[in-house]
């Protein structure tokens, strides 16, 4: 019997059940629907109560046919604010740049959603459990077993106070930043090739783009990173800057809030769409931002979303990945239930998906800041449909038969010549990556 629990203190109820969910987030709801259309029995267990407050708030034009199977389309045009595309704006360059999703290579895919994440997480949890799911909220799961006949057993402590053990035949961990399962087998790691870190908050009044611009997403680079400006329903503005751990240690005694409004006024073009803006929550911070587990699944056990990795969310593609990892977990939890001889293959494709997205976006995302890409995102071109197959990018089309990927070689090939073509720029660059990304541990700089 593999272990990685402690024992109860006292007796505990038992229950039992096909698919055990540890997480009610994007990932865990969808994965839950969709086993539940299937005909299991599907528990969800989410330490939290919804609706709760989460950043990552801007969603991609992929999740809108993700949304018509799951049955809330609807919905989502009620809470959601139309998103047509997104903004750059570098301090280096006297020019916006401005994408818009309708130019993809997908044209059936316009548009995306901003969206208040209590109100979107919730509205997924409560349909997952509309189609039969039993969801348990505040209620965390405090250890796993894993049984020599195959079955899982999984302690809880319940919102009304009561523990429980739960047996399922096959666990699905989408517990995010929590990494339940990761962090008991000891896998999970600091991403070695990017390092970041969050802080944000809410704002009432910030100016926005007039039009059908006016959902647009904004990036803005700065100094010691980038800001996201996220608009969302009924004058709420998300804004959070991405920096680096080591930019977090000159923080030096000042609140949350003043090292935030300290660097937005560094970012001049920012503070200005902040200058009648009113704050509307705490300023928050998070640390270690990148990571990954070594492994995703297991002969009855998968990782979903942020519970198996997670980059940066310069292209607003955590929502996303996780939904589509709810998807593919929802087949391969299938396909290892009703026909185990087809469990090692459906694992393998589980594997392949679950590193793909990340690792198509991290050579985006890893170059972000670099000024050569920058340039690149500044001055887009078409040649060999280029542009457009980063705004399939961009929009989260990389899982479907796009042909996209001609194009971006195309468009590699060009960034990398860029870079021969120009040594010292790149070598510089290179160099304060490196200095960027190393590894610094100062956990009180992420306190209020």
């Amino acid at each position: 019997m593999n272990a990685v629990s402690e024992s109860p203190s006292h007796p505990i109820e038992e229950e039992h059940c096909d698919v055990l969910v540890v997480g009610g987030g994007p990932a865990g709801s969808t994965v839950s629907a969709l086993l539940v259309e299937r005909g299991y029995k599907v528990v969800v267990l989410d330490k939290d109560r919804h609706p709760r407050f989460h950043i990552g708030e801007s969603l991609l034009p992929a999740n809108l046919p993700l949304f018509e199977r799951l049955g809330v389309a609807e919905e989502m045009r009620a809470i959601g604010m139309h998103k047509a595309g997104a903004e750059f704006i570098s301090p280096h360059h006297a020019h916006t740049q401005t994408f818009v999703f309708a130019d993809a290579w997908d044209k059936s895919m316009p548009h995306a959603y901003q969206v208040k994440r209590a109100e979107f997480d919730t509205l997924l949890l409560k349909n997952a459990e509309r189609r039969g799911a039993q969801v348990h909220q505040g209620s965390k799961a405090t250890g796993v077993i894993f049984a020599d006949d195959g079955s899982v057993q999984v302690d809880a402590k319940h919102g009304d106070g009561t523990q429980r053990r739960w047996h399922a035949r096959f666990l699905v961990d989408a517990s995010g930043r929590d990494t339940f399962l990761a962090n008991r087998f000891r896998i999970k790691q600091r991403n070695p090739d990017h390092n970041s870190s969050a802080v944000y908050a809410h704002f009432a009044h910030a100016r926005r783009h007039e039009g059908l611009a006016e959902g647009n997403i904004s990036i803005f680079w700065f100094e010691h990173g980038w800001f996201w400006f996220i608009p969302m329903s009924n004058d709420t503005t998300s804004v959070g800057m991405v920096t680096w751990p080591h930019h977090m240690k000159t923080r030096a005694g000042r609140s949350l809030e003043r090292f935030l409004m300290d660097n937005i006024a560094a970012c001049p073009a920012l503070q200005e769409r902040l200058a009648h803006a009113e704050r509307m929550t705490p300023v928050e911070a998070t640390g270690n931002f990148s990571y990954s587990a070594s492994r995703n699944h297991g002969a009855n056990y998968l990782m979903l979303g942020d519970a198996y990795a997670f980059v940066d969310p310069v292209f607003s593609s955590g929502v996303w990945l996780a939904m589509n990892s709810g998807v593919v977990g929802a087949d391969t939890v299938d396909a290892c239930l009703r026909d185990p001889a087809a469990a090692p293959a459906a694992l393998r494709r589980f594997d392949r998906v679950m590193r793909h997205g990340p690792r198509h976006f991290s050579w985006f995302i890893y170059r972000m800041t670099n000024p050569i890409m920058r340039d690149f995102f500044m001055y887009p071109k078409n040649v060999f449909r280029v542009k457009e197959a980063l705004l399939s990018v961009l929009a989260g089309d990389i899982f479907g038969k796009t042909p996209i990927w001609r194009s971006l070689l195309v468009f590699k090939a060009l960034y990398y010549s860029a870079n021969v073509l120009q040594p010292r720029r790149a070598f510089m660059a290179w160099r304060k990556r490196r200095w960027n990304i190393r590894t610094v541990d100062d956990a009180a700089q992420y306190q209020p």
